[in-house]
């Protein structure tokens, strides 16, 4: 009996890991491409630099080279970044900027109408 609930709690644990883990590669692959923008515009300049200059050195594959390089370093560090929060153990639903994520409406304000300031007060 207490082998089995054992083995539940391990994969119900094991399943939260991987689920965060995807959740992470999500959130930071999205971020990397929104707000990361001009370093993706830069990376992309850098790279167009690089396969010039390598042109000359392999005619051949250059392009592809540098373009490999350049996808597989930005799937590395979103893969790196959400393995390294996961194994902290910081789940997304504890960031507060992430609430869009899990449907927490952030409410900014409240609206508060012109006339009111006139009119609330009268009883």
């Amino acid at each position: 009996m207490v082998s089995a609930q054992s083995s539940n709690l391990g994969k119900t644990y094991s399943l939260l890991v991987i689920k965060s883990f995807l959740i992470w590669t999500f959130t930071l692959g999205v971020c990397l491409l929104v707000v990361g923008f001009p370093l993706v515009v830069l990376m992309a300049t850098v790279g167009c630099l690089l396969s010039i200059v390598l042109q000359s050195v392999m005619p051949v594959s250059a392009v592809l080279l540098v373009a490999g390089a350049l996808i597989m370093f930005n799937v590395i560090a979103v893969v790196l970044a959400a393995g390294v929060l996961t194994l902290k153990g910081v789940h997304p639903n504890q960031i507060k900027w992430l609430s869009w994520l899990h449907g927490e409406v952030d409410q900014m304000q409240t609206t508060v109408y012109a006339a009111c300031p006139l009119t609330c007060e009268i009883k």
